[in-house]
């Protein structure tokens, strides 16, 4: 990768957007014991870095004399760089989404591109999306933009290197950085701007526990397509890393990728909306979600890069991501009780409930003929450790109960 490319590129961008900020954050630095520098990549005028690619990829297709229509499939981030990107070039544009899309997506994605970009919905699933846009690709002779295995979307998302460099003050050089990783475009780009300048163990990359796609290629040695992944963090939840990017990757040691829980990022989320006021999306979190995993000593007064990848968030999603991050951090709790049918059976119950305990949920039918009946409740309290308490207080009761918190089945289905 040419480091002239990627600063011109960089120089390209500027037409649609300034550099994206690189905060010292006070209140990470201070937990961490370290200079926390967040690269606000939700700051851009799609709330991610995917515009960076798709309008370096348009860019230098429209240089070389393409009049074609351009083509992605995309639900999410992608879509709308792409339909930005088209906006800002007026040339057509054509955006294949699942029909399972949400709304707004679809809203805000023909908001970006406005009268330059048609939106096609075909197809359940995201794979079945992605062969029509194939398919629409070799019928109308277009270009497809793709989401991050490309040479000029690889040196687009690299720009993001070269605005961190610029912006860091002078004398500092990263000590870490921290990279989210989906498809692995990202990734890529930015380890290829500092190759040569900063050594291999610099860089710390972050994947969703549900898709780590990154990890397991680096474990195999060749990649590796998962069967199947959890989408809650959807803009990281790819079953398999690209080629190019795998490429560019494939040197640095699998013990470098750490993998986050998806409850865990949602932690990340609520605390940084609480604390900062800044809206994140799951895979916009990873980065930051990932310092909680590292060594203390090892990040202890480091200067530490993470970049914040997008803050695209659907706040329906909010309710989910309370509740996952409460779980996460022991707060809240799912139990099924068994408790005596008889009168005052329930008051007895909710004396043993702490001053700190709050029920969140309680569901109980009472069964005729039987002695014992069934109930599922759900508890909120301010300290983890209060739970060690009212458990053993439901055994000295002689109230049989069972925690479903981590039962991932019983819990869905219910919960």
């Amino acid at each position: 990768m040419d480091r002239q490319d990627i600063e011109n590129a960089a120089e390209a961008v500027r037409e649609i957007f300034p550099e994206t900020p690189l905060q010292l954050n006070a209140h990470l630095s201070r937990r961490y014991g370290a200079n926390i520098w967040l690269k606000r990549e939700d700051l851009t005028p799609v709330r991610s870095y995917k515009l960076r690619g798709a309008f370096n990829f348009m860019r230098k297709a429209i240089a070389s004399g393409s009049g074609q229509t351009f083509i992605c499939a995309s639900a999410g981030n992608h879509a709308q760089g792409f339909a930005f990107a088209c906006r800002h070039f007026q040339v057509p544009g054509i955006v294949f989404m699942p029909v399972t899309t949400p709304q707004q997506k679809i809203d805000k994605t023909r908001m970006f591109g406005a009268e330059f970009i048609t939106i096609r919905l075909f197809g359940d699933i995201f794979d079945q999306c992605y062969s029509a846009a194939r398919e629409h690709v070799e019928v109308i002779g277009g270009i497809m933009v793709p989401p991050f295995d490309d040479a000029d979307i690889i040196e687009g998302q690299a720009t993001v290197a070269a605005e961190i460099v610029a912006e860091l003050p002078d004398g500092v050089t990263p000590d870490l950085i921290v990279l989210p990783v989906g498809g692995g475009g990202l990734a890529a780009g930015i380890t290829g701007y500092f190759e040569g300048d900063l050594p291999l163990d610099t860089f710390v990359f972050a994947e969703p526990a549900g898709a780590p796609s990154l990890k397991s290629s680096l474990e195999s040695g060749s990649i590796v397509t998962l069967p199947k992944v959890d989408n809650f963090v959807d803009g990281a939840a790819v079953a398999r890393i690209g080629d190019l990017n795998f490429a560019a990757l494939k040197h640095f040691p699998a013990e470098q990728v750490v993998l986050i829980a998806e409850n865990a990022i949602c932690v990340t989320m609520i605390e940084m909306l609480n604390v900062e006021g800044v809206v994140l999306e799951p895979a916009g979190a990873l980065s930051i979600a990932t310092l909680e995993q590292l060594d203390p000593e090892l990040i202890k007064d480091r200067n530490i890069v993470c970049v914040v990848s997008g803050g695209n968030f659907d706040f329906e999603r909010l309710p989910d991501v309370k509740e996952r991050a409460m779980r996460h951090a022991g707060l809240k709790k799912y139990f099924i009780l068994r408790l005596a049918q008889r009168p005052g059976a329930l008051r007895d119950f909710l004396n043993l409930l702490g001053p700190d305990d709050d029920i969140a949920r309680f569901e109980y039918l009472k069964k005729s003929a039987r002695n014992f009946g069934s109930i599922l409740i759900g508890i909120e309290t301010r300290d983890p450790a209060n739970f060690a308490g009212l458990t053993q207080r439901f055994e000295e009761a002689g109230i049989g109960f069972e925690d479903i918190t981590e039962n991932d089945i019983l819990a869905n289905l219910i919960i």
